[in-house]
């Protein structure tokens, strides 16, 4: 039951087309990572909002400027995070990021917020204009660092964005994600993660190595591209190196570490690294 879409979603995607052009306005995407600085309240924050807004816009704009097709930005900064939700401050914190990045930069926008705030996340980009957000926990149990992750979000998520008539925000779904323990759910294999992810309303999936910075399996990624017809992002340790690896199986490049000064993803975004990486890709595509 699993292992194709129904009918009725294979029509919808013929008649709409590539949905990563659809979103990305083409058919490889690259995604800049923007790691927000420590929102209020969190045990590193440091600046206030408004600083906040002017590095997030700055570092956006550097990427775009780079060449990357859209932007996401995510609350990396507020470690340690929250398990499956953030407050009120975090929510309109980042709101107000959004907006102003929106306002900056001529890009599709995504958001996640930390650690699995999905339905915030969801949030933030209906009512900030994004387009798609990062989910973590969409389908099966794991045990993250934050600590156990005992239910599926996909059904409440869906519904929520049904609520509030967001049908419009894209949720690309982790499987397997990293930073996490996966045993509870060590015979459920990556491929048949990606089939329940597609069978619960994914609109993608996201395929990572075991942490920031760390590489996909390129074996992974081919896994995921043969089980479902959806649009398969790799979400960790891309390099202008390894990105021949995964160019023909993925759709998606989500890039975070390698452009960052010194490679390190609580640094600034470096211009000419960044620039390295979309020069790579361009090679690839036969540009």
């Amino acid at each position: 039951m699993l292992d194709s879409p129904a009918a009725g979603d294979m029509l919808s995607l013929m008649e709409c087309g590539s949905p990563v052009e659809e979103l990305f306005g083409t058919d490889k995407a690259l995604v800049g990572m923007v790691h927000v600085a420590a929102l209020p309240g969190t045990p590193y924050a440091a600046c206030p909002v408004e600083r906040i807004i002017e590095q997030a816009v700055a570092e956006a704009r550097l990427l775009a400027d780079a060449g990357f097709d859209a932007i996401m930005l995510e609350n990396m900064h507020d470690r340690p995070y929250l398990r499956q939700g953030v407050g009120p401050e975090i929510v309109s914190a980042m709101a107000a990021v959004v907006d102003a990045v929106r306002r900056a930069v001529d890009k599709p926008l995504g958001v996640q917020i930390l650690a699995g705030a999905n339905r915030e996340a969801l949030a933030v980009a209906a009512m900030a204009g994004a387009g798609f957000i990062r989910a973590e926990n969409f389908v099966f149990a794991h045990v993250a660092d934050e600590g156990l992750m005992p239910e599926a979000d996909a059904p409440r998520l869906l519904r929520y964005r049904r609520e509030i008539g967001a049908e419009h925000v894209r949720i690309f779904a982790d499987i397997k994600k990293k930073h996490s323990c996966h045993a509870i759910t060590s015979d459920v294999d990556l491929a048949e993660t990606a089939r329940a992810a597609h069978f619960f309303g994914a609109d993608g999936v996201i395929v990572t190595g075991t942490a920031t910075g760390r590489a996909a399996g390129p074996n992974d990624v081919c896994e995921v591209r043969a089980a479902v017809e959806l649009p398969v992002a790799v979400g960790s340790g891309l390099t202008p190196e390894n990105l021949d690896k995964y160019w023909e199986a993925a759709d998606v490049f989500i890039v975070g570490s390698f452009c960052k000064f010194d490679g390190e993803w609580q640094n600034p975004v470096d211009p000419e690294r960044a620039e390295a990486f979309v020069a790579a890709a361009r090679e690839l595509a036969g540009n």
